[in-house]
């Protein structure tokens, strides 16, 4: 099998603790396979993505940085992936890589008119998951975790939404045949999530949010997080 690309655009809050990991750990651990099956780029250091037939599949985490900023290498992967996207190969993008396939894809991304959504939130999905090759057969409601202050404010012409709930209306999305984008976070469990509530309490009680009421509501996640374990499965089964 041909390694899962992982593009690193970010890193976790300098509290999380150096055992737990970064971005790219979550996803492997969530993914269940050995580490030598993934390769990872990290594009904000400069590296140099590989030829798209050299991989299985592409994951593209999550970042503190914002897509409306269009950094160098922001745009360098957006470039990348608007390529890919011609392919077959399975490429999902978590939060920021959620965005920044919609702006390669011609579609816009902005702050969030609501502002910011953290911690657990419950997720519904759409009928279009009848047919999907990712979403299929997964409970209509379910919790997940999240962490965002810009979001996918147009759709390119042929995405479709997958996920929504009534603060994010682009919760997930499938930008192609095997092209997915996922707004919430995977990767996160509930240990993470509180971590990132406190980190930011200040900062979330002077935007008004009740950080009380966000840490009753964190709950464990496991649909959310078998999203990963069946992307792996589709990239296993990739030519």
């Amino acid at each position: 099998m041909k390694p899962i690309l992982i593009i690193k655009t970010g890193s976790t809050l300098k509290s999380v603790p150096s055992e737990r990991g970064d971005f790219e750990h979550w996803i492997i651990e969530a993914m269940r396979l050995p580490e030598t099956q993934f390769v990872v780029c990290n594009v904000m250091a400069g590296e140099l993505l590989p030829p798209p037939e050299q991989i299985s599949a592409i994951v593209i985490t999550g970042s503190g940085a914002m897509v409306t900023d269009r950094l160098a290498w922001s745009e360098y992967t957006g470039s990348y992936l608007r390529d890919v996207a011609h392919s077959t190969l399975p490429v999902l993008g978590i939060c920021y890589g959620h965005q920044l396939i919609a702006h390669a894809l011609g579609g816009v991304v902005d702050y969030h008119p609501k502002g910011r959504e953290i911690g657990t939130t419950e997720v519904r999905l759409t009928p279009a998951v009848a047919t999907d090759a990712l979403f299929a057969d997964l409970p209509d409601v379910f919790f997940a975790n999240a962490s965002h202050r810009q979001t996918v404010t147009r759709l390119p012409a042929t995405a479709e939404v997958l996920a929504a709930n009534d603060f994010e209306p682009h919760h997930a999305v499938r930008f192609g045949k095997t092209m997915w984008g996922v707004q919430f976070h995977p990767e996160f469990d509930s240990d993470i999530i509180l971590l990132y509530l406190a980190e930011r309490e200040n900062v979330l009680l002077d935007e008004g949010l009740n950080v009380t009421e966000l840490r009753a509501t964190v709950t464990r996640t496991p649909v959310a997080e078998s999203l990963l374990r069946r992307f792996a499965q589709l990239a296993i089964q990739s030519p």
